[in-house]
């Protein structure tokens, strides 16, 4: 095995194991130390008196890490809902849809394969059917993506879900220009942001979307269980959690019950909610702001997929403008036909031999309606170039051998 090649000068303040070639930040993100210790601190509050945390000192305490969200992410805080994750923010979404008979759900077949599985659960028992859009790949242009999603929608389309940068292929979608064009044509918009936050910039309010949901785990490095739903406020009102919690039934003149029913749902480690702002705080001071991040990291994972395609002899799948900070190459070989997904394994024999022979962690996997084999780079503060030139030589062994 080859000397493992350095990190960068952030990577200090990870955990990562230094015996591994660490990019894929993007599959659960990876939290600082400082933001651990921070949650920690919040941890140790807690359980010195936990009646007087849950009952009298939580949603004040969480009223600052949304008011620090929300700055971050462009909204009005009376909207904005904490929840563990994207996954269960759709769910929520949907459980308050109330599907119909003969609606229509659109989809794409890049979409996060949970949440279409969530929407088809529910069309399933509510006789509605899901749509899904065919978005090329490689992908020659935002209208390309545009275009295939408004060709499937039809005066039945009660919602649209779209996710603003794909899991599996790394694209930005136009989310903004989506939007607009479905609202005009009567079509309620559920945008997956999971990867959006600490990647490229973001204006929910911008985008005015009916629902905005994405993980704070994964680009601003915050712990894990942690992601918002932003409510528009035209459907704000009787928009309500899954599950309601023992102070549900109260009537309060002191709290919106928005906010009073996200806030607490019953008991739960919300300490990863109240480190948001000592997280977003560390990541800033990393390059002095969210910006200049967002900027060396792109910067990064556009010369990473350059190194990577030239040792394939590849052209990139995509234009440069629909790339954040995340990459998808299209690599030789048959897509899995699940989508690269088996129980207890990697994603693909290959990821398993980058592990193995390499200590190289990348993702490999592929785009079942479409049967390309695919590898996703992800590029954060503490990667370096040479981990994606020590990738590109580790490609070339083990694809030969295939």
């Amino acid at each position: 095995m080859s000397t493992l090649p350095a990190p960068s000068e952030h990577a200090g303040h990870w955990q990562l194991d230094p015996e591994t070639v660490f990019l894929n930040h993007g599959s659960y993100g990876a939290c600082p130390t400082a933001v651990l210790e921070a949650q920690r601190r919040f941890r140790d509050q807690m359980e010195r008196e936990p009646v007087r945390f849950f009952m009298l000192d939580i949603e004040a305490m969480l009223d600052l890490s949304r008011e620090a969200v929300a700055d971050f992410v462009g909204c009005d805080i009376e909207g904005l809902a904490f929840l563990p994750n994207v996954t269960q923010a759709v769910a929520t979404i949907i459980d308050n849809l109330m599907l119909k008979p003969g609606d229509e759900v659109v989809v794409n077949d890049h979409e996060y394969s949970a949440c279409v599985s969530t929407f088809t659960k529910a069309a399933r028992r509510a006789g509605a059917r899901v749509v899904k859009a065919t978005i090329p790949f490689p992908t020659p242009s935002a209208d390309a993506i545009y275009e295939a999603v408004m060709a499937v929608v039809t005066p039945r389309t009660r919602i649209a879900l779209f996710s603003h940068i794909t899991s599996p292929t790394a694209l930005v979608f136009p989310a903004g220009r989506l939007t607009a064009s479905l609202r005009a044509r009567g079509v309620e918009v559920l945008i997956d942001g999971a990867h959006v936050p600490g990647q490229i910039p973001l204006d929910v309010r911008g985008i005015n979307a009916h629902y905005y949901t994405a993980n704070l785990h994964k680009w601003p490095c915050c712990p894990k269980g942690t992601a918002f739903l932003w409510v528009h406020p035209e459907r704000r009102g009787g928009f309500e959690p899954l599950a309601l919690s023992a102070r549900a039934h109260l009537e309060r003149a002191d709290r919106d019950r928005f906010r009073a029913l996200f806030d607490y749902i019953g008991t739960a480690d919300y300490t990863g909610f109240l480190a948001l702002p000592e997280a977003f705080a560390f990541l800033v001071s990393l390059e002095g702001s969210w910006e200049a991040l967002e900027m060396r990291n792109r910067a990064l994972t556009l010369e990473a997929r350059r190194v990577v395609c030239d040792a394939l002899g590849c052209e990139p799948a995509t234009p440069d403008e629909l790339v954040g900070t995340m990459a998808t190459v299209v690599i030789p070989g048959v897509g899995l036909p699940s989508g690269g997904t088996a129980p207890g394994k990697y994603e693909d024999p290959l990821q398993e031999k980058l592990v193995e022979n390499h200590r190289i962690q990348v993702p490999v996997w592929s785009l079942p309606s479409q049967g390309q084999r695919l590898l996703r780079i992800s590029c954060q503060a503490y990667n370096s170039i040479a981990q994606y030139e020590y990738l590109a030589g580790a490609l070339r062994v083990e694809l030969a051998k295939e």
